[in-house]
């Protein structure tokens, strides 16, 4: 009885075949999806410029903005969609499109970065050069939205726009260009890896809804859109092939990813664990009363980690800075005495400061 309800439920609310667009039309929308002119090329630069221009600033909105109107997903969903049916000229279709899209974007970036005045390795370019399991999870489920939103009745623009969101196609593309244009091809390499985790995952989320929705082989001719039932049987066997090289080459690709989360995952949990200890090395209470011991003007003490951009090395790095707030300005001996106590405490601090403190009233 329970069962049986409990799949009643599911049919009811999991069912992702009601409301399916005819097989023809999901045809004709991933054949424009995967289309490629003028405009196409147009829109795919604009959106380049404007990503790379977002990680150059680390601007999290520039970059969202981009997202948007790139057309790169349209092109994966072709790819997974092709190996569904069993369409092999549309698969050869499909890769050389997400090729040239891909050569495209690189030159795009590459020649942005190298005229930018703004060569600093931002945190949106590190983060999308970084793949990881759970790039892997959301290129998979994102994929699966993407295609239920190409196979619906109504018009998916506004889920495939959200997808093309999460999913995150692009901005690996722009870290590839700036790891190009700064030579540092570590980067590049790793940020356009992360581009290929997207893609084989992205393929199989979309893969996992075609075949649930059961897409026979659909074929083109002379101009129009048909399905050929007869080779049913022949299709499906090609198709399974193709499916099982997807699925293996994706967990291959995925490997390394494996080895970046663990890093991930220890350096979080240090991160937890060495929090106390760090607060403790720091010894911000202890030093805050000498202070005010040393001198009664002292009012507040904090310790604490800054970016700063290092303009031999071209790249943002981290300081220990000590700040000590007072009443009325130190004098230099003051200061002085100050810092030689508040580097016994923090040996590693690169520089302290010495600021009037506004809650004292003066």
């Amino acid at each position: 009885m329970v069962r049986e309800r409990v799949k009643a439920i599911s049919q009811r609310f999991l069912n992702v075949r009601k409301g399916r667009a005819r097989y023809t039309q999901i045809h004709e929308r991933v054949r424009e999806g995967a289309a490629i002119d003028g405009m196409h090329i147009c829109q795919l630069i604009a959106a380049m410029i404007i990503a790379s221009i977002g990680l150059n600033l680390d601007s999290t909105e520039a970059v969202i903005g981009a997202m948007l109107i790139c057309p790169l997903m349209g092109t994966v969903v072709a790819i997974a969609y092709s190996v569904a049916t069993a369409n092999l000229s549309f698969l050869r279709e499909a890769i050389s499109k997400l090729i040239f899209q891909f050569i495209v974007c690189l030159i795009t970036s590459t020649l942005y970065f190298l005229v930018s005045p703004l060569g600093i390795t931002t945190s949106e370019l590190t983060t999308n050069s970084t793949a990881t399991v759970w790039d892997a999870v959301i290129a998979i489920t994102g994929g699966f939205a993407g295609a239920l939103g190409t196979s619906r009745k109504s018009e998916p623009s506004v889920l495939l726009a959200g997808v093309a969101v999460a999913t995150s196609l692009m901005p690996p593309l722009c870290a590839t260009g700036f790891g190009i244009a700064s030579g540092d091809f570590r980067l590049a390499l790793a940020a356009a890896y992360e581009f290929v985790i997207n893609v084989a995952f992205i393929a199989i989320g979309a893969e996992i809804v075609f075949l649930i929705l059961r897409i026979p082989p659909m074929r083109e001719k002379d101009g129009k859109v048909t399905l050929t039932l007869d080779d049913m049987e022949a299709a499906e066997k090609s198709s399974g092939l193709l499916r099982t090289v997807l699925v293996i080459a994706s967990l291959v690709i995925a490997v390394p990813s494996l080895a970046i989360s663990a890093r991930h995952i220890e350096k979080s949990q240090s991160a937890q664990s060495g929090t106390v200890e760090k607060k403790d090395a720091y010894e911000t209470q202890m030093t805050s009363e000498e202070l005010k011991i040393l001198n009664p003007n002292v009012t507040s003490y904090r310790v604490g980690v800054e970016n700063e951009y290092n303009s031999e090395t071209s790249h943002v790095e981290q300081r220990t800075v000590a700040i000590v707030g007072s009443k009325s300005n130190l004098s230099d001996s003051d200061r002085q005495s100050a810092e030689q106590l508040i580097r016994l405490h923090v040996e590693n601090v690169d520089r302290v400061e010495f600021v009037l403190d506004e809650k004292s009233g003066t």
